[in-house]
């Protein structure tokens, strides 16, 4: 990883990492308030209906995508272009875990046509603390989604969107995610 590090700094390059994570309509539960002697009640409606989000970060920017249902390869594709659309002409390294889409024939046969322009680089296995984007997970369903109980799918999905934006404009929160996983590297 440092190699690469150092290689990307040498090419100019972006470092972009990206992770995915996923929602359903059950609640974060976490503790909360009510007057003394009322317990809080929460109504839940369940349903299996799923959000995914994917997400990239780099030392100054978080970018996001929601989708409904699982992350696939045609949706990695989706987001390494809209990744490429809003960083430009920028060259990227995008570091990610070794999860079996982002290994696939479709997503590779996407990064050969942009010749060279994203270059990808792997985690190592079971070290999700060297990721800055699984911090942004914890603390968005831990403390942005808690205790949110959705009636409805579309609410769920609107309510996520508006959350992640207010994480994304937290860029000194984002700052600190990025360089608490970059501490972790250098050790």
């Amino acid at each position: 990883m440092a190699r690469n590090k150092k290689k990307a700094r040498t090419e100019k390059r972006t470092i972009v990492f990206i992770d995915e994570s996923g929602l359903s309509e059950r609640p974060n539960l976490t503790r909360t308030w009510s007057p003394r002697g009322q317990t809080p009640v929460l109504q839940i409606s369940f349903n299996w209906k799923q959000l995914s989000a994917i997400a990239g970060i780099t030392i100054w920017n978080f970018y996001f995508k929601l989708y409904p249902g699982a992350i696939r390869s045609a949706q990695i594709i989706d987001f390494l272009k809209h990744l490429n659309r809003q960083l430009g002409r920028r060259k990227l390294l995008i570091v990610w875990d070794g999860l079996a889409a982002h290994k696939s024939r479709a997503v590779r046969e996407y990064l050969d046509t942009l010749k060279g322009k994203l270059v990808i680089d792997f985690l190592p296995p079971y070290a999700p603390e060297l990721n800055p984007v699984e911090y942004i997970w914890s603390y968005w369903k831990k403390n942005e989604m808690a205790n949110f109980c959705p009636t409805q799918f579309s609410q769920l999905s609107m309510f996520a969107q508006r959350k992640l934006k207010s994480v994304q404009k937290k860029r000194r929160l984002v700052t600190a995610f990025w360089k608490h996983s970059q501490l972790r590297l250098d050790l």
